[in-house]
């Protein structure tokens, strides 16, 4: 609640049922069912994907992040 006041996107993702999360979150993201010990992994790799697309569709410099060059060294 205190996101959506703040006109912010709430993005959900579960293993669960979508459905259950789609009048809290405006976009859900369901994951398959895996063992437990395993959802992070799952997770992390959603997350990166839908980092990496939105960037796409922001027209980002995803091969040159900014501020980059403040903690690497590129030769």
């Amino acid at each position: 609640q205190e996101v959506r006041a703040r006109r912010g996107h709430v993005l959900a993702i579960t293993s669960g049922d979508p459905g259950a999360l789609s009048e809290h979150a405006d976009m859900v993201l369901a994951l398959p069912e895996a063992d437990e010990i395993l959802m992070p992994f799952l997770a992390t790799v959603a997350v990166q994907l839908f980092a990496y697309e939105s960037a796409v569709l922001r027209g980002c410099a995803i091969d040159q992040p900014k501020n980059l060059a403040k903690s690497v060294t590129v030769e």
